[in-house]
């Protein structure tokens, strides 16, 4: 039953003052300036909230978010390289989804220290920190885990995030 009242009343509708243009901007920067560093390629959505009969079919953040991920074909890197940064804002979820490449190098315990410190800086208020904090430290790992190789790479997905 929260569920579904955080997905239907929850403060989805505050979606542009909490991520307003320049937000996304800042955002969009954090990711391509960490995209520098490694060969990984990160792709940041921030969704509002689940359609009621998402919830009610008992589709999870964690569904959600690997849906995203195919669907958005984080998959589809040269290096198998992509990781998806999803915000679930109705339910305070936040979740990483790595392709095969980089999730045999990089443990869940560290994914889970970086959704740890994005959920304190959301509950501080601090929405843009929180996700350059994911994508900065997202990056972090993929530079120690996945470097790259010093030579410029073309952008194989969009920098700036996806917001639904």
């Amino acid at each position: 039953m929260q569920r579904i009242v955080s997905n239907l009343f929850g403060a989805w509708f505050q979606m542009n003052r909490q991520f307003p243009a320049a937000t996304l901007d800042a955002i969009a920067k954090t990711v391509a300036a960490g995209e520098v560093t490694h060969r990984g390629e990160l792709r940041v959505v921030i969704e509002s909230r689940l359609p009621l009969s998402s919830v009610l079919a008992g589709v999870t953040a964690r569904d959600r978010a690997a849906m995203l991920f195919s669907h958005l074909r984080v998959w589809d890197t040269e290096d198998n390289s992509g990781v998806l940064l999803y915000v679930l804002l109705a339910e305070h979820r936040i979740e990483i989804v790595a392709d095969r490449g980089i999730s045999r190098l990089v443990s869940s315990p560290e994914w889970d220290a970086i959704t740890a410190h994005m959920r304190d800086e959301f509950a501080r208020g601090r929405f843009r920190e929180a996700v350059q904090t994911g994508v900065a430290e997202a990056g972090a790992l993929l530079a120690r885990h996945f470097p790259g190789d010093g030579r410029p790479r073309e952008n194989q997905l969009p920098d700036r995030p996806l917001v639904l």
